[in-house]
């Protein structure tokens, strides 16, 4: 059995490893990225139960994590990884801006249960071309998004934020994520959906005729659309770590799987960097 300074040290560990080059958990849990912050927490035994999410495919578990990217954020890291000669800061940059350069939605369907469902019967569907799919079971507060990537999710409210962006112009898409940065609401768009949900589930698609933006909920004549399933693998963005998965993904919130040392933060306490790279 553990000792209370053990477990201290294991719950430690599990956080530092799993902050990732942006600290978005550090940032969550603590409000900065301060050591002293982080040490002051654990001696004052503040402790921080945190939801997590768990991420599967074809019926095989896959990671635990607190976001999954799928689109813009995907295809970015993977762009990334190719250029690994580079340092990186620079390698992020090069790879934003190739990714925007080169800007194309993916053809998916997503389908989610909200936050207040209670059964597999409140699944709604939505199918089309998206830039970007991502969920989020934390706010991931970070030095390009001071109010967090997802500031409408707490760190145990016992549900995830789906964030869908459909297809748009690259200035109206390079607006949204420049909000991320500023006071503005990044999600006051036409074409950004947003939804506090239990489970996610995304399968990449291939279909004829798709238009350029579809919004529809499960039941309607959407069904009867040609649809198939997308051959090959394809890039998430699994908490800043290159992940190519085939097929359906499955996403569900576990809540308050993790303890953490520190205490639920709305914004950050002290100014962070803005990003000025777009």
């Amino acid at each position: 059995m553990e000792t209370p300074i053990e477990a201290r040290k294991h719950c430690l560990c599990r956080c530092t490893l799993s902050v990732g080059s942006t600290d978005v958990v550090a940032c969550s849990v603590h409000g900065l990225r301060h050591p002293v912050t982080a040490a002051l927490h654990i001696i004052l035994g503040h402790r921080q139960a945190v939801d997590v999410c768990s991420i599967s495919c074809e019926g095989r578990q896959l990671r635990f994590a607190f976001s999954a990217m799928f689109g813009f954020g995907g295809r970015t890291l993977a762009l990334a990884g190719t250029h690994r000669w580079m340092p990186p800061s620079q390698r992020r940059d090069f790879a934003l801006l190739k990714t925007l350069a080169s800007l194309k939605p993916e053809a998916c369907e997503f389908s989610f249960v909200p936050s207040s469902g209670r059964s597999d019967s409140q699944w709604q569907t939505r199918r089309g071309l998206y830039l970007s799919v991502s969920v989020m079971s934390i706010p991931c507060l970070c030095s390009v998004a001071p109010r967090g990537l997802a500031p409408f999710t707490r760190l145990n409210n016992n549900s995830m934020a789906l964030i869908a962006t459909a297809n748009t112009s690259r200035s109206e898409f390079i607006k949204h994520l420049k909000r991320y940065g500023s006071p503005s609401n990044q999600f006051n768009f036409s074409f950004v959906e947003t939804h506090a949900v239990r489970a996610v589930r995304l399968r990449p698609c291939l279909w004829s005729g798709c238009p350029d933006d579809t919004s529809e909920s499960e039941g309607s004549d959407i069904r009867s659309a040609p649809v198939i399933s997308a051959e090959g693998t394809h890039p998430w963005n699994i908490d800043g770590e290159l992940l190519d998965v085939p097929g359906e993904v499955l996403i569900r919130v576990h809540p308050g799987l993790l303890m953490l040392f520190g205490a639920d933060m709305e914004e950050a306490e002290e100014p962070l960097l803005k990003c000025s790279c777009i």
